[in-house]
């Protein structure tokens, strides 16, 4: 049998990775950050227990990786969706809204990661969070700002803010008194974006297979998530 060639061992590496991120997500959701080890981890994604270390230093920056994946795909998938355009102020509101329902559909995972901010090594520098830090920052550029490097970090903390307020136990803030907050900020339409109680929310809202986000294969197309009955 001959080697594998570099570029096939390179897209197995991709895959083994991809499905370590998602595990991490959905093992994280479901059961809380303290309660997932790396192992579960490992056995969710089908992977030798030896891998998540070559990939990632601890479960700490794994978990935020993870995250922030789902973050920036969300957001671009909502930034992007039909109808496109390349109006500011409505990319503004889709990507407001990609985060609040993340944090309204998505509670647990988003507290721990919250969490997990608060420690001492903060933002994990990774590529999924890069992702996330340069969509925001094109948000806040198509928006119309005269200083991106002063207003992305701005819009970066309302959001974390916002996380923070829906995501807190026995207290959470409702998501349309933060996102009106956000809108006035912003001077932004509330029938921009996908309003809580509209049609294009209501297709949006919470699934449990997040394959499209940490494709193994080919980059699969966005498809429409059915609301829930």
């Amino acid at each position: 049998m001959s080697p594998r060639s570099a570029s096939v061992n390179e897209e197995l590496r991709r895959r083994s990775r991809e499905r370590l991120l998602q595990a991490a997500v959905e093992l994280v959701g479901e059961h809380g950050y303290e309660a997932t080890t790396l192992g579960d981890i490992a056995d969710r994604a089908g992977s030798a227990r030896g891998l998540v270390s070559y990939y990632f230093p601890g479960k700490r920056q794994l978990v935020q990786s993870a995250v922030h994946r789902l973050m920036h795909r969300t957001l671009e998938e909502a930034v992007e969706r039909e109808p496109r355009t390349e109006d500011g102020r409505e990319r503004m509101a889709r990507a407001i809204d990609a985060i609040l329902r993340l944090a309204r559909d998505r509670p647990v995972l988003m507290r721990q990661h919250m969490a997990g901010l608060l420690q001492a090594e903060g933002f994990v520098q990774c590529p999924e969070q890069q992702r996330l830090a340069e969509l925001l920052r094109d948000a806040v550029a198509r928006h119309g700002s005269q200083d991106v490097d002063a207003d992305y970090p701005m819009l970066r903390s309302l959001l974390m803010g916002a996380v923070y307020a829906m995501v807190l136990p026995n207290v959470p803030m409702p998501i349309a008194t933060l996102r009106a907050e956000l809108f006035k900020r912003y001077r932004l339409d509330w029938e921009m974006g996908a309003p809580p109680d509209s049609r294009a929310a209501s297709g949006t809202t919470y699934e449990t297979d997040l394959s499209r986000f940490f494709a193994t294969g080919e980059q699969p197309e966005a498809r429409p998530v059915q609301p829930k009955p």
